[in-house]
């Protein structure tokens, strides 16, 4: 693979954070697999006059502190993620998926301390910094794709090594669409759900942030949203997967939260602060070479004829002033094979059964 990594690679430093001389680079990464992936990145960021640092990172071992160290430790943790956002003007996350329940036995009380003690920190790098996240092809990820671990390799450099320059162009007219609406709403299986965008903007995702890419969002009105949502994709969160979620809003806020599994684990996710039961993020999917899911939100918030509505922490370029610990993308695919849906602006339907159906929006159906 190593045409593929490098043209990733070469994408991720020229285009995604466009490193310039003397730019501080932070590249984080979870697996050895990923190695020559890292090296190309590396050797990226110096061609362009950049600092680069590696850091490797351990699941295991970061929820063997979180569940038997004290307060004391997250202090320290929180400290160094301080340190990080102070000395480092770019992130690189390079991924690699292990153990999706390696957390599970970590306290909820701990996770939630660690997660509000690091979300000014985290704020300043979603917001304030340049980083890019990407998930480097595992075993695990073919498992889960029911793939041959060579074959889901192929497909994920395919998926991520998309002309995001093209999406970006194509993506301008539902921009300005979405930017001129008020009322949304959107009906499926199980979901009638109503909310207004009025006068917020909406953010093409086109590999600047994200690797794989392709979304467009914006954030709804905080009080705004009633009805009810049911999500068809496995969602991952905390070390447990969850299936058909379904929330219910009044006024914005989660007032109902029920799951395929545990609902009281689920509504603890919702109750680890106040901005945890409004929503931050309403984003349209639209990469063309994502069609499932494979339980990795990196991968599924992408899919094409997807929407993902997100309760928790809105982005500062989108802001509608909710504000969490908590930002968890949960997805909804439209397409006829999910059980289809709608979405209407203003009363005027614009997507079916996962396919754009107004004239200057058709182009987002071949990208």
């Amino acid at each position: 693979m190593s045409e593929e990594i490098e043209k990733l690679a070469k994408t991720i430093v020229e285009y995604s954070i466009n490193v310039e001389p003397e730019e501080r680079v932070l590249i984080m990464y979870y697996a050895d697999e990923a190695s020559a992936m890292v090296k190309a990145l590396v050797r990226n960021v110096i061609a362009k006059g950049g600092v680069a640092i590696y850091k490797r990172m351990d699941k295991e071992l970061d929820a063997l502190i979180l569940r038997e160290s004290s307060e004391q430790a997250i202090d320290l943790l929180v400290k160094y993620a301080e340190f990080e956002m102070d000395n480092f003007d770019s992130i690189i996350y390079v991924k690699h998926t292990e153990n999706e329940y390696e957390t599970k036995s970590v306290p909820v009380q701990m996770t939630n301390l660690y997660d509000l003690k690091r979300k000014p920190f985290d704020e300043i790098r979603v917001n304030k910094r340049k980083w890019v996240l990407f998930n480097y092809p595992s075993l695990i990820d073919a498992y889960k794709a029911q793939m041959s671990l060579d074959d889901f390799r192929k497909y994920a450099f395919e998926v991520m090594n998309v002309d995001y320059s093209k999406m970006a162009e194509k993506l301008e007219p539902l921009k300005t669409l979405m930017e001129h609406t008020d009322k949304v709403r959107m009906v499926g299986p199980n979901t009638d759900i109503s909310f207004s965008i009025k006068d917020m903007p909406a953010i093409p995702c086109c590999g600047k942030a994200n690797i794989p890419d392709g979304e467009i969002y914006t954030a709804p009105v905080l009080h705004s949203v009633n009805g009810t949502i049911t999500y068809n994709t496995p969602s991952p969160y905390r070390g447990n997967i969850y299936h058909n979620v379904s929330l219910t809003f009044k006024d914005g806020k989660i007032i109902e939260a029920h799951c395929a599994e545990d609902d009281d684990e689920l509504n603890d996710i919702f109750n680890t602060d106040e901005g945890a039961r409004y929503v931050g993020e309403f984003s349209f999917g639209i990469n063309p070479k994502i069609l499932h899911p494979m339980g990795d939100i990196l991968y599924d918030e992408k899919i094409k004829g997807s929407i993902h509505f997100t309760p928790g922490m809105a982005y500062a370029d989108c802001d509608n002033t909710n504000r969490s610990a908590v930002h968890w993308d949960l997805v909804w695919i439209q397409r006829p094979e999910y059980g289809g849906g709608e979405v209407y602006f203003d009363d005027v339907l614009i997507r079916k059964d996962g396919e754009f159906v107004l004239d200057s929006l058709k182009d987002l159906n071949n990208l």
